[in-house]
């Protein structure tokens, strides 16, 4: 027998409908919040970022090829990793399928990390994917965008990323803002947390790992002059991750209570791992 409420077809509807109302108003908040993202003044970019691609090398409006927009998703890929964090990865699961359909829409999406482009084209062709990726090796890139720090800010408390300066405490904290702060080990026991266990999934230790941070950037191309847009980082890459709409409409919801994802090809490996 469930725990959970329950109740006649009748009692259901009726709540169903004043659930209805909430989430109406949630859309058109959401869509107001869109015009205000679409309304955020254009900033210029004059610095020559370079970058490696499948073809070549390329500047940053390169990577527009032909359209006037570019999304960029800053995916977790240092150059001490050995893979891709499994995190950034199950959002990328969901790129394959979208990319002609933006692209048809004016609009270019790439994948951006700062490992070298062979470690980037070895672990795309593992999971299968054909989005574009692009290595960011060498530039300023990632450290401009709030995607990367170094070894010195994580110990200074330097690291500023969505927007609010980390003390230097929280540098191990790879999924800040998310429902792992009630994950983690404590500051005297580190490790017994998972971004540990999550940066040993990209062969990495914890420090190393989380130098990297998520994020998605927006350019515009006019005028033969490129322009950031807009930035969002943390939970505001939720809506990015395709899962995590469908877990919402589940009835135990996201049921977030441990680092609980793997990368699509691990899950078989975890069920016999557990029941050996």
């Amino acid at each position: 027998m469930t725990d959970h409420k329950t109740g006649t077809r009748e009692e259901w509807l009726a709540a169903r409908l004043e659930l209805l109302k909430a989430e109406k108003e949630l859309t058109r908040r959401g869509d107001e919040v869109a015009r205000q993202r679409r309304e955020l003044p254009w900033v210029r970019i004059d610095k020559p970022y370079k970058f490696e691609t499948d073809e070549g090398g390329a500047s940053l409006a390169d990577l527009f090829r032909g359209r006037s927009q570019l999304l960029v998703y800053h995916f977790m890929f240092g150059p001490d990793y050995t893979a891709g964090c499994p995190a950034c990865s199950s959002i990328a699961d969901g790129f394959n399928g979208i990319t002609t359909h933006l692209a048809n829409h004016d609009v270019m999406l790439w994948a951006v990390s700062r490992a070298p482009l062979l470690k980037l084209q070895a672990y795309k062709k593992r999971m299968g994917w054909s989005f574009p990726w692009a290595s960011s090796f060498g530039s300023d890139f990632n450290p401009d965008f709030s995607v990367h720090f170094t070894e010195e800010q994580q110990r200074e408390g330097g690291i500023e990323y969505n927007y609010r300066r980390e003390k230097a405490a929280n540098a191990r904290r790879a999924l800040e803002g998310r429902e792992s702060r009630k994950w983690r080990g404590s500051e005297e026991t580190p490790d017994a947390g998972p971004e540990s266990k999550v940066a040993a999934m990209t062969g990495t230790d914890a420090a190393t790992y989380t130098r990297e941070r998520p994020g998605m950037s927006a350019f515009a191309l006019e005028g033969g002059a490129v322009y950031h847009t807009y930035s969002t980082y943390s939970r505001g890459l939720d809506a990015l991750w395709a899962l995590y709409p469908w877990l919402d409409r589940a009835p135990l919801g996201r049921n977030e209570t441990e680092f609980w994802f793997r990368r699509r090809d691990e899950y078989e490996d975890e069920r016999k791992a557990r029941s050996a």
